[in-house]
């Protein structure tokens, strides 16, 4: 079964046949993965998308003739769970480019970079040469963060639940548990000082946590995110052979083997229900869809407040209490280029490896201020790299593919982003640290700020709704259908970046949310 337009499904009685036995909003990642899954459990299942093609911002798009991705390439959990396998996305096109070392880290205010590679001892060596006085730091954050991170992927894949957890702990012997509580109370910012104490490893860290997370490392409960180095060392650095968009590409192709149908260009106007139970949807166009089982794999904003129409009495004060969330703003924006001549940092080195410039933990805390007036850093922190650099097939002969991503770039920026010069001295920024020649080797660029991201991706205010935290937190949460996929309503579930275990292409609660249903309803 293939690709319908939504003129081919036609309105139905309400006393009918459902048409479908299970219908997913939302084809990015996790709604791919899940909708796979349910149509090989045998569920005559319809995955609903409302741009014109798969996948959101984990798919990768043509810009100036490369193929640019519309986030950073960088994927490390997505690996550690078994979707790969029981998909068998190989057989459908996926395949990993290795990245080592996993990451290079430098400081705007200067000092030698160094190097995470996924073999501990060869970070190590890094340190040695660079940051002695750093290395027996190094060894005790590992010695207590490594059996942490096992522990946290371990609980990812599976639906979070005091049983399945306290399984988990006692076949590790207790191994992490005590980390993971300790740090989930504390800052990411307060872990780091315990360890470190040059901001050459501290800033690093809290750019690839808290601030990916759009939150101030000095938070309390962030602690969690200081857990970055640790899990670069238990899953690999890896990118899809031709961008990262062969992810949701495969799983497309994974699900309509499996019998999916997939209708693009369609959006929703309405979550219908009938009684305690959901219906179905209804287009803009006013066709109705309905189903069985209908799952959200977009923002829950939107889901309960949005879409949502004639929901059951229990589940009001579920709409009631998503009534009273606050929708954060995006934060985060991506420069794309294509340029005529490798970039290469100032050392010399082809930026295979993406390279982390990091503020100071003051500046990093003070930038997340600073986005509450719609201003940002001088100096914001960055994520550079040039994908072409190992992936040739990414840029045509003679060009390669550069890509800046930039943190605490506040969707209510002063002034507005349209207008903004703000994206091209980015590009002036990132140039001191690379070797010469870079601004004259542009070629085209574009900027992807927060206000492109809610235009053309659908993410209210440019934010992709994040759950942050580990299993003790998903135990914790005061919304349960974050954690336990399913609401109120019968036969309405979600899953998504806002769900357990959630942040960047994991894709573990796709599968979740997919084992949830296919045990309570499949």
């Amino acid at each position: 079964m293939g690709t319908l337009p939504a003129s081919a499904v036609s309105k139905n009685d309400p006393m009918s046949t459902p048409d479908y036995d299970a219908m997913v909003v939302g084809a990015g990642h996790n709604g791919l993965v899940c909708a796979a899954y349910l149509a090989r459990a045998g569920l005559r299942t319809l995955l609903v998308e409302a741009r014109s093609s798969v996948g959101g911002t984990a798919s990768s798009e043509a810009f100036a003739g490369g193929t640019v991705n519309i986030c950073n390439c960088d994927h490390i959990t997505f690996r550690t769970t078994p979707v790969m396998d029981e998909l068998g996305l190989v057989d459908f096109g996926l395949r990993y480019i290795d990245i080592d070392p996993a990451q290079r880290n430098m400081l705007w205010d200067g000092g030698p970079s160094w190097t995470i590679h996924h073999d501990v001892e060869q970070t190590i060596d890094s340190l040695a040469h660079t940051y002695p006085a750093e290395v027996d730091g190094y060894r005790r954050y590992l010695k207590a963060a490594l059996p942490a991170v096992q522990m946290v992927l371990d609980n990812a894949n599976d639906p979070p639940s005091v049983k399945t957890i306290a399984k988990k702990v006692i076949a590790r012997r207790g191994r992490g548990a005590a980390t993971l509580l300790r740090w989930s109370r504390q800052s990411a910012a307060s872990v780091m000082r315990n360890f470190f104490e040059s901001e050459a490893l501290r800033g690093p860290a809290m750019v690839t946590g808290p601030m990916v997370w759009g939150v101030s490392p000095e938070l309390s409960g962030t602690g969690l995110g200081a857990l970055g180095y640790a899990l670069r060392h238990v899953g690999r650095v890896g990118r899809p052979e031709g961008g990262s968009g062969m992810v949701p590409e495969s799983l497309r192709r994974a699900f309509e083997h499996a019998g999916g149908t997939l209708m693009l260009n369609t959006k929703v106007a309405h979550l219908t229900c009938e009684g305690e139970a959901i219906r179905g949807m209804v287009c803009t166009d006013g066709t109705e869809i309905t189903a069985r089982i209908v799952v959200s794999a977009c923002n829950p904003h939107d889901t309960f407040l949005a879409w949502l129409t004639n929901p059951p009495a229990r589940a009001q004060p579920l709409v009631e209490r998503w009534r009273a969330i606050p929708h954060d703003d995006g934060y985060e924006s991506k420069v794309d280029a294509l340029v005529d001549r490798q970039p290469m940092s100032a050392a010399g080195d082809a930026l295979g490896a993406t390279m982390v410039v990091a503020p100071s933990l003051e500046e990093i805390h003070r930038g997340h201020s600073l986005m509450g007036t719609g201003a940002m850093l001088e100096w914001p922190a960055m994520f550079v790299n040039s994908p072409s650099a190992l992936d040739e097939t990414l840029a045509p002969a003679g060009r390669h593919v550069f890509s800046l991503e930039v943190l605490y770039t506040p969707y209510g920026l002063v002034g507005g982003w349209p207008d903004s010069g703000e994206p091209r001295r980015w590009l002036d920024q990132v140039a001191t640290v690379l070797a010469p020649g870079f601004i004259d080797s542009l070629v085209d660029w574009r900027a992807m700020t927060p206000d492109r991201y809610e235009r053309e991706f659908h993410l209210p205010h440019g934010h992709a709704t994040s759950f942050a935290g580990g299993p003790l937190a998903a135990l914790r949460n005061r919304n349960p259908e974050l954690t336990r996929y399913e609401t109120p309503i019968k036969g309405l579930y979600l899953t998504g970046a806002a769900t357990f275990p959630g942040a960047g292409v994991w894709g573990a609660s796709g599968r979740n949310a997919a084992l949830r249903i296919l045990g309570s309803e499949g």
